[in-house]
């Protein structure tokens, strides 16, 4: 039987829990903080794979393993990898309070609406880009993805909550920093986790499901759902197969370039993913972010014009809408594929410009394919009857990279 136990988060391992093991494994301060039993083997965590060896050997002598781990170890901890190498039924978990659970409860807020996500080992953009676009976010860290990387390409207007060496009454620290603030320090490798807070909405509505919000009920919403001029809006059976192809989701970076009313940036935000949207026109900049603050949803809002204003964009997307048209456009679609780890979709009604943007797509090293979109939807007539109202025909490019691998993030 393989005992694994949470701590490092104010409680101690009782003495009854670690009689008669004849090994224990965890990391170096778990394993100092603990009274081994005498003649018991001590592994100090570092490498995963030799040290689950070192338990196998155990297991099939039938002798007695404890594992010390951190907080709740089933919380992106080592229970599963203990439960793959040796199955569910051969632990006994004991779990202590998570890291995130104590965070949050040193400021006094409910966590049954945040967002957890893991950069121990992982890379971390996905933190970041979780962070960008929900209020309330848990960052466990690791080396290299810590308080000051997240600081760094986090903007103005969050707040992070720092808190290092949790559970130990002399080292432990809870400090609001802002995001340069943090990325000015070095913090060491104490930290626990890392709280990314839109403080305005950091409270949250009461929830009946924990976690993040759900994924929309409905999308491709209704035109009349949006402020937009004079009809200049990608309508929503263009916005349809667009979000398809687009595929966004947590821990997504999204560009909408040439947003215009910024319904395609509003609705890739109200599935998880941190949406920039890139408009040349100071109306329609006020515009988007109307539209972003109707739905309740973060757009990042970006006055220029592409492809200029894509250069002083640090992140590279995971997926880019262009939308619009112009004689700049295969310019920008070259210069929007160059830096698209995933897709790059375009919606545009001019026939001649198809061959431009679908070798722009190709010449990056896109699979494209494309549609002519032709709908007519239903209109009233006088006397209870309906015609077909035909809508401009539009042509959606796309071009699709081989999937990127993102480690965790499912949902």
């Amino acid at each position: 039987m393989i005992t694994v136990v949470g701590t490092g988060t104010g409680a101690p391992v009782a003495d009854d829990v670690l009689a008669g093991a004849a090994l224990v494994v965890g990391g170096r301060r778990h394993l100092d903080a603990a009274r081994l039993p005498e003649g018991a083997e001590r592994v100090v965590l570092g490498p995963l794979a030799p040290a689950l060896d070192t338990v196998a050997r155990y297991v099939g002598k039938e002798l007695p393993v404890v594992v010390l781990a951190s907080g709740d170890p089933g919380f992106f901890g080592i229970v599963r990898a203990l439960a793959e190498r040796f199955g569910a039924g051969a632990l006994r978990v004991l779990p202590g309070v998570s890291s995130v659970a104590t965070a949050f409860a040193r400021i006094g807020l409910p966590w049954d609406d945040a967002v957890v996500v893991s950069a121990h080992g992982r890379d971390v953009r996905t933190a970041v880009n979780v962070c960008r676009a929900h209020p309330k976010v848990a960052v466990l860290t690791g080396p290299g993805a810590g308080p000051a990387e997240l600081g760094a390409a986090l903007p103005d207007g969050r707040v992070l909550v720092v808190a290092s060496a949790l559970g130990d009454p002399a080292r432990e620290r809870v400090e609001r920093v802002t995001p340069a603030e943090a990325a000015a320090r070095d913090w060491g490798t104490a930290v626990s986790v890392v709280l990314c807070l839109d403080e305005a909405r950091a409270l949250g509505a009461v929830r009946t499901v924990a976690g993040p919000a759900a994924h929309p009920g409905g999308w491709a919403l209704d035109e009349g759902g949006f402020a937009h001029r004079d009809s200049m809006i990608t309508k929503f059976e263009v916005r349809a197969l667009a979000l398809a192809r687009l595929g966004p989701r947590p821990g997504d970076l999204v560009w909408d370039v040439g947003a215009g009313s910024g319904s395609v940036a509003v609705e890739c935000a109200r599935f998880g993913a941190a949406v920039v949207a890139v408009e040349k026109t100071p109306d329609g900049v006020e515009r988007v972010r109307a539209n972003a603050r109707a739905h309740g949803v973060d757009v990042r809002v970006v006055h220029g014009s592409a492809p200029d204003a894509l250069s002083g964009l640090a992140d590279d997307p995971d997926a880019v809408f262009v939308g619009g048209g112009g004689r700049e456009l295969p310019a920008i679609v070259t210069a929007c594929a160059r830096r698209a780890r995933r897709s790059v979709v375009v919606a545009l009604a001019a026939l001649d410009r198809v061959p431009a943007v679908r070798e722009a797509l190709t010449a990056a090293g896109f699979a494209c394919d494309g549609v002519l979109l032709q709908s007519s939807r239903l209109a009233p007539l006088p006397g209870d009857v309906t015609r077909l109202a035909a809508t401009n025909p539009v042509f959606l490019l796309w071009g699709l990279r081989t999937p990127v691998p993102r480690e965790g993030v499912d949902q």
